[in-house]
Parts: structure tokens; sequence; C-alpha cells
């Protein structure tokens, strides 16, 4: 009998690439991809930044994740962290834990805690240049993009004397 070996596909074939894999996070998919689609295609760096600052609990695992798959790229690859870029950044939806709540009258009520899987992938961009937080930016308006010929006037809202202001109701 012939016995068949099955193959692992690298699923990241270049070399440049290196990621780090959460399983079991207790938080939705949905709260997950939420700041996921917000640091996806971002400088290592500035999505520490972007992490530290945004007020949501499933920021914590995932910033755990960004410094684990930064810590694989310059542990094992030797890679610089400063030109590590979020190349691909996915959720997937976990088991759902089932949990049983004591209610009223003896009865039991099923509280589902949802789970979901993150895969954060780093690529190393070996040109880097001067000003890379620019390039996420859009472009600033200059002088010419500014109408210099409009004149808004705004009334007096906090004004006693002013006639049918915003606080005049009574």
């Amino acid at each position: 009998m012939i016995k068949i070996k099955k193959v692992r596909r690298n699923r990241y074939p270049t070399s440049y690439e290196v990621y780090a894999l959460g399983q079991h996070i207790c938080t939705s998919a949905h709260k997950a991809r939420r700041i996921i689609d917000q640091i996806r295609g971002r400088y290592y760096e500035e999505a520490l930044m972007i992490l530290g600052l945004m007020p949501y609990r499933a920021c914590y695992p995932i910033l755990n994740l960004v410094y684990s798959a930064a810590a694989n790229a310059s542990h094992n690859r030797g890679f610089d962290e400063a030109s590590l870029v979020i190349s691909q950044a996915a959720v997937n939806e976990g088991t759902t834990l089932k949990r049983l709540k004591p209610r009223a009258r003896g009865r039991s009520y099923l509280i589902k805690r949802p789970t979901c899987h993150i895969t954060i992938v780093l690529k190393y961009i070996e040109y880097q240049p001067i000003a890379r937080f620019m390039l996420c930016s859009k472009k600033p308006v200059g002088i010419k993009g500014i109408n210099k010929n409009t004149n808004m006037t705004y009334p007096n809202t906090y004004s006693t004397y002013s006639s049918g202001g915003l606080w005049d109701k009574k």
C-alpha cells in the first residue's frame, strides 16, 4: 500500500512576508473588522499609533498580534521594523462559546459568546521614501484651492439682543 503524504503549500510564497495568527479571540468578527479596516495597508509604526489611540476593547488583541508579527519579522527573518507594511489583515469567525445563565422560575438562558480568528501579514518594503507617512494622507489644499471671495456670516445665537436666534424660544 502506498502512503500519500500531503504536501503543505506555502501560503505566502514571497520571502518578504511574515504573519501572525490569533485564534479564538473573544470578540465578534464584526467588531474586529471595524478596527482591522483602519490599519490595513499602513506602516507598522503608524498602525501602532492608531491602535494605541482607538477606544475599542478589540484593539488590545490586535495590537498584540501586530507586535507578534513584527517580532517574527525581526527575529526569524532579520527585517527592520520601520520598513514593514501591513499588507493583509483578515478576520474570520471562530467557534461560538455557549454558556447558560440562570433566569427566573428555574429556567436557563443561553448566552452566546462569539470568537474570531485574526491573521496579520506584514510585508517588508526595501525601498522606503523619506516622508512615508505622507503617502497615506491626502494632499493638502494649497492657496489656489481656497475661494477668498466667500463672505460667511453667522448669527449671534448667544446674544440677548438678537431677534429670532436659536436661544430666544421661551
